[in-house]
């Protein structure tokens, strides 16, 4: 069971973890792909985890599966909550695609 993702040096406890591989778009080379599901508290904490995952590509770190790999968010989603309240949860869900 995997509990938490490194994004570079960011580490993110998460849940619903699924991993899969899909095939590339641009040749026949199986990728990996991974999605998972984590929260985030509102204020400071929203603002820190929006601007890093505007970066947009990451080296991910996946140790409990031994899975490390340049991935690119390939869907993202958040639940509609007020940010600027600090006691406040948001649930993100991401996906990340291998880079070729």
């Amino acid at each position: 069971m995997v509990n938490k993702v490194f994004l570079n040096d960011f580490g993110i406890t998460v849940s619903n973890y699924k991993e899969k591989k899909v095939k590339s778009a641009k040749s026949e080379k199986l990728l990996t792909s991974v999605s998972f599901e984590f929260k985030v508290r509102g204020g400071e904490e929203y603002h820190v985890v929006t601007k890093f995952l505007y970066a947009n590509v990451f080296d991910v770190n996946i140790s409990d599966k031994q899975l490390k790999f340049r991935g690119k968010i390939n869907q993202y989603a958040t639940s509609y909550t007020d940010f600027l309240d600090e006691n406040s949860i948001s649930n993100f869900r991401l996906e990340l695609l291998e880079v070729e």
